[in-house]
């Protein structure tokens, strides 16, 4: 898919990996992190260095790479700690680290994590999971990289919980929280990178055009070459700054206050944490297994 559509970059997450792994055609990398895992285990579990390595190698691509730490989504020393480890891994593998973003859980020891990781390691980041008006704020204001804004998955909890199936592109609930993120960004003159992301039909992708970077699945990727329509930006520099949106400043207090009082927001980061984790899981447990058919000799 990246040969065919030569996109920018690329990102991954614990279930597309999970996917893959389970895929004949990728059984070697499988194995080659299995054996990677057991020399660098020693004494110790091997499986750490096994699951490292599969991420990172399912990572490597000719695009950037993004990675995920879901787990350790609540403690802020321990995503900081991974992160640095998985920019060395990916300097054994040859990988610069200015070709890497580290993706994050948008909660609040997330985005503090994601803070000094830019400030003081140079280790750019993608703050994913986010779902909030507070989440993006903050994130700015603590100078990350890029931010992914769930734009499909916001739509799936409004279409769940409310009266209304179907919308407009133009008032998805997910393009709209992507537009009040971009023109708040813009108006203020925040660094951070918006991307739109978890796309559901290609009318969202439409209705973001303009917005910084877009990330989306080869199948819509295919659907839109199909189609021979200009488009006109929806999203622009110049009217993000007459908006009439005003700056606010969030402690950690105000920032889960706000955040808490979005019940979408809410249920959709913890819902999109637990479900990464289980896959996570899943995947460490098909490679333990493999370790130990290896190990018995099967």
């Amino acid at each position: 898919a990246i040969e065919e559509y030569k996109p920018l970059d690329a990102t991954t997450n614990p279930s597309l990996i999970l996917a893959a792994a389970q895929m004949p055609v990728y059984q070697q990398l499988v194995d080659d992190a299995v054996a990677y895992g057991k020399k660098l285990g020693g004494c110790s579990s091997p499986l750490p260095g096994a699951w490292r390595r599969l991420r990172g190698t399912f990572s490597l691509s000719p695009a950037p790479c993004r990675e995920v730490a879901v787990r350790l989504s609540f403690d802020k020393e321990a995503m900081i700690q991974r992160a640095r480890r998985l920019i060395d891994l990916y300097k054994e593998a040859g990988i610069s680290k200015d070709r890497i973003l580290i993706k994050l859980s948008s909660t609040w020891e997330g985005i503090q994590a994601g803070k000094v990781l830019e400030a003081e390691h140079g280790i750019h980041c993608n703050m994913t999971l986010l779902f909030s008006f507070a989440q993006a704020v903050a994130c700015a204001e603590a100078g990350v990289t890029l931010i992914s804004p769930f734009v499909g998955r916001i739509l799936d909890w409004y279409v769940a919980n409310g009266d209304k199936k179907s919308y407009e592109p133009s008032e998805d609930p997910g393009v709209k929280s992507v537009t009040k993120i971009y023109n708040y960004y813009k108006k203020f003159g925040y660094k951070t990178i918006v991307m739109g992301a978890s796309f559901r039909n290609t009318g969202q992708i439409k209705a973001l055009t303009g917005c910084d970077y877009l990330t989306i699945s080869p199948k819509l990727l295919a659907e839109l070459s199909k189609e021979h329509v200009k488009l006109t930006p929806t999203l622009s520099v110049k009217e993000a700054q007459a908006c009439d949106l005003e700056k606010i400043q969030l402690d950690e207090a105000a920032f889960r206050w706000q955040h808490n009082q979005d019940q979408m927001a809410v249920e959709k980061l913890s819902d999109g944490i637990r479900k990464f984790a289980a896959d996570a899981v899943k995947l460490e447990r098909m490679l333990k297994e493999r370790m130990f058919s290896a190990e018995n000799g099967k």
